[in-house]
């Protein structure tokens, strides 16, 4: 298996699907939406689900474990005040309060090697409930 990126603070490898996945979903617009989980027994971050063109929000909401941390990025639609059409990509750490001490912490020092390996994300969230990465946020941060 090809790596494509290694995390200096937790030694964990970004694979090569991810930052494929990533490209197809900011260049190609095939997926709506992309969920990354880390496998500490491999020590890579590998892709856990990508959302299809046609799925939304509410599917990413719900590919969110209640009790296990994640990574996700979201292409978000919009149209301005002006009627342009734009695109914003988020990145949003998840990490649930039930989730445990461990995961919180490896997915907090892992965080920033994954980001740099995916280039064009244009706003950051850190979300520990749904209403923290809610739609009207990401709408109130898309402005």
């Amino acid at each position: 298996m090809a790596m494509a990126f290694k995390m200096a603070t937790t030694g964990m490898w970004v694979t090569d699907e991810c930052k494929t996945s990533f490209m197809e979903m900011k260049w190609k617009k095939v997926h709506r939406f992309i969920v990354f989980k880390i496998d500490e027994a491999s020590r890579l971050v590998t892709v856990d689900k990508v959302g299809g063109p046609d799925e939304g929000y509410d599917e990413l909401a719900a590919s969110l474990p209640p009790d296990d941390c994640r990574y996700a990025v979201f292409d978000f639609d919009f149209v301005t005040t002006d009627n342009c059409k734009k695109s914003k990509i988020f990145f949003i750490a998840w990490s649930p309060s039930a989730s445990g001490i461990r995961e919180k912490m490896l997915y907090a020092t892992s965080k920033e090697g994954l980001r740099r390996a995916l280039e064009g994300i244009h706003y950051d969230m850190q979300a520990t409930d749904p209403t923290e990465m809610g739609m009207d946020v990401i709408k109130d941060r898309a402005k």
